[in-house]
C-alpha cells in the first residue's frame, strides 16, 4: 500500500528536511516514528526538500508499507511519536502511480519578512526581520520580470546539483500586512536557494538600494556573483504543493499560513 502525508514543521532545530548521519532531520525524525506505527521500516519521499531552518506548512510525502493500520493510526498515531515541531495533518492511501516528487506539477513557497525597526521576541526563528522600510509595490513590480520559463542561473546555489537553471516561474507576489512583507512565487521547480536568492535581490530594491528593473538586468546576466547576498533561511516556508485532482489529495488553503 501507499499512503500520502501532508506535514507540517517548523524547521528550526532541524539541519533541513532530508535525512543525514550527522545531525536531526525531519526526515529522519519522520521515518522513525512511521516505523514505530508500522512496526516496520518505513522510507518516505517528500515534494521538495528544504534546508537547515526552513518551515513547512503543506509538505507532502509518500511511503510504502505492507503493514494494514487505519488512517488515524498514520496521523494521530505518528504524531504520538514525534517532537511537537514535527506534524502530520492528514494522511490518504493512494495508488503506486503517485509520487510525492515526481507527480507533483507545482510548488509553493512563502517568504515572510517582518519590517519594522525592532526585531520581535516573539517571532525568533519564524520570519526574517528588516529594519528599512521596504518598497512593496516597487519589490513586486520587479519581480515580473522574473515570471515565465527563464534560465535562474543569476538565482542559483554555487552547490546547486540541478543540470540546468531553467525554470517556469508561474507566480511572484509580493504584498504587506501592517508590518509583515509576504513574498508569494510558485514554479513547477526550483534550483538550490532560488526563493532566497529571490528575496535577497527584492529586499536591496525595496530599501532602494537597486532600480526596479534590476531583477530583470540579473536574470538576464546569469551570473550569481552580481545578484546581492542570500536572504536567510528562517524566513522560508514550504507552503504546498500541487497535483492532479485525480489524486484527490486534501488541499489546505495557502492563506491559513502564519504571518
Amino acid at each position: 500500500m501507499r499512503w500520502a502525508l501532508g506535514v507540517e514543521y517548523v524547521g528550526t532545530a532541524y539541519c533541513g528536511w532530508q535525512r543525514q548521519a550527522h545531525c536531526d532531520s525531519v526526515q529522519g525524525r519522520l521515518e522513525q516514528a512511521l516505523s514505530y506505527i508500522a512496526q516496520s521500516s518505513i522510507e518516505v519521499h517528500c515534494a521538495g526538500r528544504t534546508d537547515a531552518g526552513v518551515h513547512g506548512f503543506g509538505q507532502v510525502v509518500h511511503f510504502d508499507t505492507d503493514k494494514s493500520r487505519p488512517t488515524s493510526a498514520w496521523v494521530q498515531g505518528v504524531n504520538t511519536q514525534l517532537p511537537r515541531d514535527i506534524r502530520v495533518v492528514w494522511a490518504h492511501q493512494v495508488d503506486q502511480g503517485f509520487h510525492a516528487r515526481f507527480s507533483a506539477q507545482a510548488r509553493q513557497y512563502r517568504y515572510v519578512i517582518y519590517n519594522r525597526q525592532q526585531p520581535s521576541a516573539l517571532l525568533h526563528g519564524r520570519v526574517h526581520w528588516e529594519r528599512h522600510r521596504l518598497d512593496e509595490h516597487m519589490m513586486h513590480c520587479a519581480g515580473q520580470a522574473l515570471l515565465g520559463e527563464q534560465d535562474f542561473s543569476s538565482f542559483r546555489a554555487a552547490q546547486c546539483q540541478a543540470q540546468h537553471g531553467r525554470r517556469e516561474l508561474q507566480l511572484l507576489n509580493v504584498s504587506r500586512y501592517g508590518d509583515f512583507v509576504h513574498l508569494d512565487i510558485k514554479a513547477n521547480a526550483f534550483v538550490h536557494h532560488m526563493v532566497r536568492n529571490i528575496a535577497g535581490t527584492l529586499m536591496q530594491i525595496g530599501r532602494g538600494e537597486k532600480p526596479a528593473d534590476w531583477a530583470g538586468e540579473l536574470l538576464a546576466m546569469q551570473d550569481r556573483t552580481l545578484a546581492y547576498a542570500t536572504a536567510p533561511a528562517e524566513g522560508l516556508y514550504f507552503v504546498k504543493a500541487f497535483y492532479a485532482e485525480s489524486f484527490s489529495l486534501p488541499q489546505l488553503p495557502v492563506n491559513e499560513v502564519l504571518w
